[in-house]
């Protein structure tokens, strides 16, 4: 048996019809009000909220690059230097991420005050070479550091074996020293 072609579109479009009357209807389920389930959603970052990590820097194929490790709470410089002391995980590995530090020969030192950083290391800083230097810089920069200073201004040195090297600072991919302004008076 054939159906002609206007009766086909005729089903057609009664189908369709039928289809969309039914859509709007929700298939039975009826609207309510607002439901009271509980506490709100835990472990999602709230929107314009940072998220809570410790900053740590390692060497990848285009110099210094950031790897966030998720803590519970901000750590301080002591806490993010161990990590850092600890070398890249598995997954920063993958990324290509590697360390410039020289295996420590002893236990590294940081205290923190008010917009800066002392790291007292088990070897010469002078001896450590730049990108190692950018390492434990801007680590203990982006770092919790009393006074909210942004990690760009927080002054960092290092001391150790009788030399020091600073005050720096984290200048977003090396540590830069902080130029301090000249006291000699130009003639006029």
């Amino acid at each position: 048996m054939s159906v002609s072609r206007p009766r086909a579109v005729r089903v057609l479009v009664a189908a369709l019809a039928c289809a969309a009357a039914t859509v709007p209807a929700g298939c039975g389920i009826e609207p309510s009000d607002v439901i009271d389930a509980g506490a709100p959603a835990s472990g999602v970052k709230a929107p314009g909220r940072p998220e809570t990590g410790v900053q740590l820097f390692f060497y990848g194929p285009s110099g210094l690059r950031s790897a966030t490790r998720p803590a519970k709470a901000p750590a301080d410089p002591q806490t993010a230097l161990d990590l850092l002391l600890d070398g890249p995980d598995h997954a920063e590995r993958q990324r290509g991420l590697s360390s410039a530090l020289p295996s420590p020969s002893g236990p590294l030192r940081a205290r923190a005050d008010e917009g800066r950083v002392d790291i007292e290391l088990p070897v010469p800083p002078k001896k450590l070479d730049t990108a190692a230097l950018s390492q434990l810089v801007c680590t203990a920069a982006n770092a919790k550091v009393p006074g909210g200073h942004p990690p760009s201004s927080v002054r960092v040195t290092l001391t150790g074996s009788g030399s020091r090297v600073g005050p720096m600072i984290c200048g977003g991919d090396t540590a830069l020293p902080v130029v301090q302004p000249s006291s000699v008076a130009t003639p006029p």
